[in-house]
């Protein structure tokens, strides 16, 4: 993986005082000051946030909060000037219709990066549910390559596999809502799969492939009683860790 500098995002400070900070002597970038950034994202606040980006360059693994901040990937993916396929892991679609004009948020952002970024070759997306899946018109589905949560947890849909672009480099963005909550709790519902399935669909792409960088979303919620915050709190931090060494070895 070309490298600049590994970090993380932090909008609520999910972060502070946690392992996976100490450890992995990630980068923290205090990211709190930045308002209109919650779920949907002002023009204000997503200069503000590229700003930020560019001090430290889009290589490497990084950390962007919950879930409500995943539009970052779009911001992220942005800035790559050749072709590229983005691989997105998550339970939604991310590609709804945009609620408000001009501003780009959680649940619409994947969409606009099919539609609008140029340098996108492929979208491959990773463990929707098919009903969401099926809700999709936008332009540019030819780019999509699916493998919907349904298919996964049959063992069916590894043909499509041949439909995959693998001669050119990936961007990797995970929502670790597509966990079963065994492993992490996020702040939206989530799917079914095993960190370890998780770990194999991403070895695929890992090994072998040239990859321009990989973020990660999907903190708990805010606000929970201070024991069941613990107790999910040190549930996720295992699994933030768990991931993080197993894509940096790469």
């Amino acid at each position: 993986m070309t490298r600049s500098e590994n970090y993380i995002l932090d909008f609520t400070h999910i972060y502070m005082n946690k392992n996976i900070e100490k450890e992995s002597n990630l980068l923290h970038i205090d990211c709190s000051d930045i308002s209109g950034s919650d779920l949907y994202c002002t023009k204000e606040a997503e200069k503000k946030i590229k700003q930020r980006i560019d001090e430290h360059g889009i290589h490497g693994i990084h950390f962007i909060d919950s879930g409500n901040y995943h539009y970052i990937t779009k911001f992220m993916t942005d800035k790559i000037q050749k072709k590229f396929s983005l691989v997105l892991y998550d339970h939604h679609t991310d590609m709804q219709e945009s609620m408000i004009e001009g501003m780009t948020s959680c649940g619409d952002w994947a969409g606009q990066v099919l539609e609008q970024n140029e340098n996108l070759v492929q979208l491959i997306l990773v463990g929707a549910k098919e009903k969401d899946i099926k809700q999709l018109h936008l332009k540019n589905q030819e780019k999509l390559v699916i493998f919907s949560a349904e298919e996964l947890r049959s063992g069916k849909g590894e043909e499509k596999l041949n439909k995959i672009i693998t001669d050119i480099p990936f961007y990797i963005s995970i929502d670790k809502d597509v966990l079963d909550e065994h492993y992490i709790e996020t702040n939206w519902n989530q799917g079914h799969m095993s960190l370890r399935m998780l770990k194999d669909l991403l070895k695929f792409f890992l090994k072998d492939k040239k990859i321009i960088g990989v973020d990660l979303c999907g903190e708990c919620p805010k606000g929970l009683p201070f024991p069941e915050y613990v107790e999910i709190e040190e549930k996720n931090e295992s699994t933030n860790l768990e991931l993080y060494e197993y894509i940096e070895k790469f």
